[in-house]
């Protein structure tokens, strides 16, 4: 079964050839553009500086006919969604659909000189005929480990590093655990836009849904799914009923009914990234509250560095790549059993502000976004100019030969 192509290219308005510097930009994403903005959006944003990128989605199932949804976001990107209807596909059939409509893509858009970028191991398949001058796999977790995850994952990774020529890792611990897997992995863990969180050191007006619940209040944002803590949020929340728990964020993989409810907890919901320092401000503690399990091993929480610039104390669990840098430079508590969780809350409220920040401003001054993408940018270009480099050499060599060959020819026609 292929794609239906009419229908593909009734849905694809065509902008033309990338008229920038570099080559267009195709990411293989298992994430959703406008979830949560987090690692993905940071970084391609930046690459959308000065090249087309391609943001291709997992299909949504729905009522309706096949199609590709191409859409641009303020930033720059286009964000790609294959509609497919439901029941309509095997496994086996997906692949060559999503190749249909890759091609489409690539033939609607002009793309011609490329980098494909993977989070998910999975667009493999269906992709590994395309000819891009470099291939990167950002290994943002691991994936295998979460609920959920398709069973052919691992061999389908197996695959990916094979064919990429660059892995990053989203931490230092996932980096430990990959880098004898390829020959090229670089470590780049959470970084941040420390501008953008440190507004929330001199906001007053709080958000209206926040406004009315009282202090001391302990805040968390982002996703809240299996990786999260409940029941020591909920022993947080029982120890200290005067303590008000604020969750931020969608409820993912987990059914809400099994969140803990109590009279001092507060679910707010999905916030915009541009909103999250007005509710930072308003918290006198900021909450990592992360289970240890196989999900949580290699994650390198980005909220981390967040918080901190933000101005916030932070209290976590013994989460790797928390403990190391963060609580050994002693800028993050860390407990694991709810007394002693409860015990670092309680010294977090009580740290000498001042001196903290100073602390917090002079580690994070080492770090951010744009340096984190500016490394990338240059290891890419790297592996692009040098392939390049070999391209062009192949070129001349064959046209040296068909010129050697015609040379008779030639030498004859001059006479």
């Amino acid at each position: 079964m292929v794609a239906n192509k009419k229908l593909l290219q009734d849905c694809l308005p065509v902008y033309g050839k990338n008229l920038n510097n570099g080559p267009d930009l195709i990411c293989l994403s298992h994430l959703r553009w406008d979830f949560v903005y987090q690692r993905p959006q940071h970084l391609l944003s930046r690459f959308a500086r000065d090249r087309r990128v391609f943001f291709f989605e997992e299909p949504v199932y729905e009522d309706g006919p096949m199609r590709l949804d191409v859409s641009q976001r303020d930033c720059g990107v286009y964000i790609v969604v294959p509609r497919l209807p439901k029941n309509s596909l095997r496994d086996e059939e997906l692949d060559t659909v999503l190749l249909g409509m890759i091609d489409n893509l690539f033939m609607e858009y002009e793309i011609n000189e490329h980098v494909l970028w993977y989070y998910t191991p999975m667009a493999v398949g269906w992709t590994q005929h395309l000819k891009p001058l470099a291939v990167v796999y950002d290994c943002m977790d691991e994936l295998s480990a979460f609920k959920f995850a398709p069973r052919e994952l691992k061999a389908r990774e197996a695959e990916l590093f094979n064919r990429a020529d660059l892995v990053f890792t989203g931490g230092m611990s996932l980096y430990e655990a990959k880098r004898n897997q390829h020959s090229n992995v670089f470590p780049f863990p959470s970084s941040i836009d420390a501008m953008h969180f440190a507004q929330a050191r001199s906001i007053r007006d709080e958000p209206e849904d926040q406004s009315t619940i009282p202090h001391p209040r302990l805040g968390f944002f982002g996703v809240i799914d299996e990786r999260m803590n409940l029941e020591l949020i909920a022993s947080i929340a029982d120890a200290r009923p005067d303590w008000h728990l604020v969750m931020i964020g969608p409820i993912v993989k987990i059914d809400p009914a099994d969140l803990p409810v109590r009279d001092n907890m507060h679910y707010l919901g999905s916030k915009d990234y541009k909103d999250l320092p007005a509710y930072l401000a308003g918290w006198d503690v900021a909450l990592l509250p992360f289970a240890r399990n196989e999900s949580t091993r290699f994650i390198s929480p980005t909220k981390t560095p967040e918080y901190l610039a933000a101005g916030c104390p932070v209290v976590s669990t013994s989460i790797q790549d928390v403990v190391r840098p963060y609580g050994q430079l002693g800028l993050v508590h860390v407990a694991d059993v709810a007394e002693e969780f409860v015990a670092a809350c309680e010294r977090a409220m009580t740290e000498e502000r001042a001196s903290r920040l100073v602390e917090v401003d002079a580690f994070l001054a080492r770090t951010s976004w744009d340096r984190t993408w500016g490394r990338m940018n240059e290891l890419i270009e790297d592996i692009v100019e040098a392939r390049r480099a070999r391209k062009e050499s192949v070129r001349l060599r064959r046209f040296e030969a068909a010129r050697a060959s015609s040379a008779p020819e030639f030498a004859t026609a001059g006479d």
